[in-house]
């Protein structure tokens, strides 16, 4: 510890944030305000906030204050970060261990709509004239199925890592031909998730989306 760091102005902190109510979004008064109301120096109080920033207890936005509670997530740097210390494979890796649970969530919750949604998306996949056009309906499928999982949560984390996966490629991998081959490995794959899910069949469906990934993941190697 500090040896510098006054334990009694750390010990008031303390007491202060245990004894008070602060607004929804945690914000302390104002250094000046809060050392006048602990009786300490502003300098004493800066090393007891670093302290208990250090612990966790609280956390500062330059410009904004000082906070107690959770930090929020920093969406953006936080996929900015991802985005320098990850790769494809590891992109895959995370998708393979989340999707298959948000296709069981979708075979469980969805509604007859979202599930004619889900199929058209499939249908619209088969039928598109370019790579570029098959990835839109590729992607909008498994966020349609997303959807369904009725979770928000579950919908929020794959976007955020959608996000990430858009920023983590090892440029064009689709040459030739222009669309994807009638016998795309793809097709097949998706209409066992679909039905799947149509089914209200929760294993199944999580089974067959872990065997599309890794079919996915086996023909992203061969690309590289």
């Amino acid at each position: 510890m500090d040896q510098d760091l006054d334990l009694d102005a750390l010990g008031k902190l303390r007491r202060f944030l245990a004894d008070n109510e602060f607004p929804e979004d945690g914000r302390l008064p104002p250094e000046r305000e809060l050392a006048q109301s602990l009786d300490v120096g502003r300098a004493v109080l800066r090393k007891a906030l670093a302290t208990l920033q250090a612990e966790g207890v609280v956390w500062r936005h330059v410009g904004k204050g000082t906070f107690t509670g959770d930090r929020p997530i920093d969406t953006v740097a936080d996929i900015n970060a991802m985005v320098q210390r990850t790769n494809p494979l590891e992109v895959m890796g995370a998708r393979i261990a989340f999707e298959p649970e948000i296709a069981r969530c979708a075979a469980l919750n969805a509604t007859g709509s979202q599930i004619a949604d889900i199929r058209n998306c499939m249908i619209k996949a088969q039928q598109a004239p370019t790579w570029s056009q098959y990835e839109q309906w590729d992607n909008r499928l498994h966020r349609t199925i997303a959807e369904a999982s009725q979770n928000s949560l579950l919908i929020g984390l794959l976007d955020t890592l959608n996000a990430v996966r858009r920023a983590v490629t090892w440029g064009r991998l689709r040459q030739t031909p222009v669309r994807p081959p009638v016998d795309h490995h793809s097709f097949a794959e998706h209409e066992r998730i679909v039905e799947a899910i149509a089914e209200r069949d929760g294993a199944g469906a999580a089974d067959s989306m872990r065997r599309h990934l890794r079919s996915v993941e086996s023909h992203m190697r061969d690309l590289r």
